[in-house]
């Protein structure tokens, strides 16, 4: 498989069903939905069962709210990750601000079958163009060391340090806060 020959794009509307169908598959995150860290402009608590985060996250991607990236080899969505603008997460997520034009990589999920094939570093860089051509002017990330016993779906640190990726802090006692201008090596 050539990562060149990967397309991606953003869930919108139109590509919802794919998103839906990757996150349904074998292995998928289907319990998660990606909504661990976002806010609820009504205030509204997170959705406990995968059934709300499923309809929550519907509902963002249906109103054209950013929310992440698909990947597909051959016309099949085979990888996600959530990137959208910090302020559409909630404070747990980091103790930094939510600057304007800051973005935030905050989830990864490959197909298995896609796994260990530089698939990561296709869909990163492909996630830091799309969040440069949205306005993003730093992105900020939240992975964690390869030894990590949980929050391994935000990637890990090797992984952001060899794109170019700055700590700037921790949040907890796992995650890193890693940060890159969209661009820079």
């Amino acid at each position: 498989m050539n990562r060149a020959d990967w397309q991606f794009r953003a869930v919108t509307p139109e590509t919802w069903a794919d998103m839906s169908a990757l996150f349904s598959g074998r292995g998928g995150p289907m319990q998660c939905w990606c909504m661990l860290w976002r806010s609820h402009s009504d205030g509204a608590t997170a959705p406990k069962l995968p059934t709300e985060r499923k309809a929550a996250m519907q509902r963002l991607a249906l109103s054209r709210q950013p929310v992440g990236l698909l990947g597909y080899d051959q016309g099949v969505p085979v990888v996600w990750c959530s990137i959208a603008p910090r302020s559409m997460f909630g404070k747990s997520l980091s103790s930094t601000p939510a600057e304007p034009d800051l973005w935030s990589l905050t989830c990864f999920f490959i197909r298995a079958d896609h796994r260990k094939q530089s698939g990561f570093a296709a869909l990163l860089a492909a996630a830091e163009t799309h969040a440069a051509k949205e306005g993003a002017t730093v992105i900020e990330a939240y992975p964690v060391d390869k030894g990590s016993p949980s929050y391994r779906f935000c990637g890990f640190m090797p992984a952001f340090e060899a794109f170019g990726y700055v700590p700037v802090g921790t949040v907890g006692t796992r995650r890193h806060v890693v940060r890159k201008v969209p661009g820079a090596c």
